[in-house]
């Protein structure tokens, strides 16, 4: 489902780039239409790199940082689990 989600919304920018956020009609009008300037792609592909950077560099340092930590309960193999 997230992914059906996340290719509605490019469906979307694509389209409102394309014919212009002001022009339901779709007719040629360069006055209405939204430039989508490169700065905003760099910008988000930087910014998504970064955080991935720094979400890679704690999961490798600290694996067991952002666990559950129900996890690590030692077993009793006398105690019946509930």
């Amino acid at each position: 489902f997230p992914f059906i989600v996340a290719a509605l919304v490019i469906i979307h920018l694509l389209f409102l780039h394309q014919t212009g956020s002001n022009n339901p009609l779709g007719t040629k009008s360069n006055i209405d239409k939204i430039p989508f300037h490169p700065y905003f792609t760099f910008k988000d592909i930087v910014g998504m790199l970064i955080m991935m950077f720094m979400l890679v560099f704690l999961t490798l340092n600290t694996p067991y940082l952002l666990s559950d930590p129900d996890n690590f309960i030692p077993a009793n193999p006398l105690v019946t689990p509930i």
